[in-house]
């Protein structure tokens, strides 16, 4: 009996924390790790809300009175080393994959050995020929690409 309601707290206690933070399993370098977002929204500049004039990107309280400095209680909170997310999957998209920058064919060769772990993106000042060639050499070694498909049918439509 005691077992049985040990297991049901352990239950309850597993699914706040899920529902607390948001989860989702990924496989990181072939271990299965959970992504957990400690903090999901961004902090805002203290008074933002507030005044129009202040606006709404962080930047950390000086003043020698200030509430939010001194950590009151109902303030909002400041970033700290604590709000960050574990080292394993930090930068680890909901595939599981890293993202690394492609701006030529040449930085394709970089993620050959690394697919498992890395995923392709083509930067956005790239132009409709080399993204054509990016995109043919991914298929022929294998890589994904986040935006593979990005502006090429539409002006191919065109």
């Amino acid at each position: 009996m005691a077992q049985a309601e040990l297991n049901n707290s352990a239950t309850i206690a597993t699914h706040f924390i899920i529902t607390l933070f948001r989860v989702k399993m990924v496989n990181v370098a072939g271990t299965k790790v959970r992504i957990v977002k400690k903090k999901v929204t961004k902090f805002k500049r203290h008074e933002s809300d507030r005044y129009h004039r202040v606006r709404p990107s962080w930047r950390k309280p000086k003043g020698i009175d200030n509430r939010v400095r001194r950590r009151f209680r109902g303030m909002e909170a400041m970033p700290s080393i604590g709000f960050g997310s574990d080292k394993r999957t930090r930068h680890v998209l909901p595939s599981g994959y890293k993202k690394v920058l492609v701006r030529n064919v040449k930085d394709l060769d970089m993620l050959l050995m690394q697919s498992y772990k890395y995923i392709g993106e083509v930067g956005h000042a790239v132009s409709s020929k080399t993204r054509k060639a990016i995109v043919e050499r991914a298929a022929q070694l294998n890589i994904r690409l986040t935006n593979g498909h990005a502006r090429i049918r539409t002006e191919e439509s065109e």
